[in-house]
């Protein structure tokens, strides 16, 4: 049987299970809690509403394939214990009365708001602007913004000092605060916060690109002469404002966290990346929309030498990555050595945005990644495994199910290629691809839209670090550049098992 996992509040069970090439494409699920049926669904994931606080309830999801005669299947069953009703603190009242004019800083209010919630507590955001710097989030919290408030990051540099110890691009350096900060950042250190709640119908927005060229410009001005000595090494940069640019501010930073959710709400401008789990495990984000319209290096979810992180239901219209795994860059990275795993990515869609990147810092490793049932039409690369010849480590066990993306591109890359190298250079390796639609077709960063090969594989030219051991299974290519749709370059024991090229 599947596992199936659930996160419990005091009034709702969500539930999500994997979902694997054995299940039919059209499967649906049967939810039955409490021996009585409470629904049916062909996404992998549920939520039960309207339940009763510190209560058990018995679930058990059934499935059902098309053509099979009518015939269920158990797939997996658990008893899942509501929490405790929680007393609602509205951050308007006294003693916070926090002001949601837009206008008000309110960031020593809603400071000390957080700094007072218990366990048994949940600060309440009614409607309304919240202007806001850096907040700081401990264990054992829960926030919920109703429909309607907007948690307003300003976009002044001055309200997120002082930096914080942070990691941008696989390296460890000082930042501008986050918006909202959970836990501290120690490579050596284990899990030292836990079990936080940002949920709700509203919205957590930052100060965008504003803020994101403020810090650039004050970091260029501080690092001038740094700047200056570097001379022609300024080439191996993406651009003159890469090193300043590495100072900004994330919206939501979770470092050496374990149990976070993130559910339900806008996620927009950040002044760069939009969430970023570092050295944390078991985060999970569902059912929110990620947005960055404008906003340079502005990914929506980023697992970095992280575990178990989960992100469902969710859709992103982002000016960079959807998603991007990360774990470290070079030396640094490969000493630490804190691999990102266990990833899983569902029933997620692409309006506008890069897509599901892996890489280019992967120091530590990255393994077990699993996607399905995502819709990346709109994006520009698709599914991609990248890293430069610096980087060592290695990316395997990817899988991705039926899926409809532009390509799959797997390959070396030479930008963002600066420092020193690590010992090796990269395995890609060991992924398969099962029942994709593939359709050539990728947007670009103006809107417009050009045609590609389908499945792009360029590996490193040295023995055995070729790309490797790349399977693909029931693929349809809709539309390709060439005429059959697929690069192969620097490649060994790729399998092509019932690709369907359609022009």
């Amino acid at each position: 049987m599947a596992e199936i996992s659930a996160i419990a509040s005091d009034e709702r069970i969500t539930l999500y299970w994997e979902k694997t090439a054995e299940f039919a494409a059209d499967s649906e699920y049967e939810i039955i809690c409490n021996e009585e049926v409470k629904g049916c669904t062909g996404r992998t994931h549920f939520t039960l509403t309207d339940l009763r606080p510190d209560t058990d309830y018995r679930i058990s999801v059934q499935m059902w394939e098309k053509g099979n005669s009518g015939k269920a299947h158990l797939l997996g069953k658990c008893t899942v214990r509501t929490l405790q009703q929680k007393k609602r603190i509205d951050v308007t009242e006294e003693p916070y009365a926090a002001v949601p004019d837009g206008m008000t800083m309110n960031t020593k209010k809603l400071q000390m708001a957080i700094d007072h919630c218990r366990e048994d507590e949940c600060l309440y955001f009614p409607a309304g602007v919240y202007l806001s710097g850096a907040l700081v989030l401990h264990s054992n919290m829960s926030i919920y913004l109703e429909e309607g408030a907007v948690l307003q990051g300003t976009s002044d540099p001055e309200d997120y000092l002082p930096k914080t110890w942070s990691r941008f691009e696989g390296t460890e350096m000082f930042c501008y605060r986050p918006l909202i900060s959970i836990g501290v950042l120690d490579h050596s250190a284990g899990y030292t916060v836990q079990n936080i709640v940002l949920e709700g119908r509203g919205t957590i927005a930052g100060g965008g690109q504003k803020l994101g060229l403020s810090i650039i410009d004050r970091e260029t001005e501080e690092l001038r002469d740094d700047l200056e000595a570097l001379g022609d090494r300024i080439r191996e940069y993406e651009n003159e404002h890469t090193i300043p640019g590495r100072a900004r501010s994330r919206l939501i930073q979770i470092c050496n966290a374990q149990n976070v959710e993130i559910s339900g709400l806008t996620l927009k401008e950040g002044a760069c990346w939009t969430v970023h789990m570092i050295y944390s495990d078991h985060i999970v984000t569902h059912d929110c929309r990620f947005e960055t319209k404008g906003v340079w290096n502005g990914d929506g979810w980023d697992p970095d030498s992280s575990t178990d992180c989960t992100l469902f239901g969710s859709v992103f219209h982002t000016e960079d990555d959807a998603v991007a795994i990360k774990s470290g860059k070079n030396p640094e990275g490969n000493e630490i050595g804190k691999p990102c795993s266990h990833i899983r990515i569902f029933d997620c869609k692409a309006e506008i945005c890069h897509g599901i990147a892996i890489g280019s810092e992967i120091s530590g490793g990255v393994s077990d990644i699993r996607i399905w049932d995502c819709d990346l039409t709109g994006s520009q690369y698709g599914i991609e495994i990248k890293g430069t010849r610096k980087r060592g480590a290695y990316v395997r066990g990817v899988e991705a199910l039926d899926c409809i993306l532009p390509r799959v591109l797997i390959h070396s890359v030479t930008y963002n290629d600066d420092g020193v190298p690590g010992p090796d250079i990269p395995y890609f390796e060991k992924c398969r691809f099962d029942r994709l639609v593939l359709t050539g077709r990728c947007s670009d960063e103006k809107g417009g839209w050009y045609n590609s090969d389908a499945i792009d594989l360029c590996g490193f030219d040295e023995s055995g670090h070729e790309v490797k051991d790349i399977s693909f299974h029931q693929i349809r290519i809709a539309c390709g550049k060439q005429e059959n749709g697929i690069r192969l370059q620097n490649c060994r024991n790729i399998v092509l098992d019932g690709v369907d090229v359609s022009q």
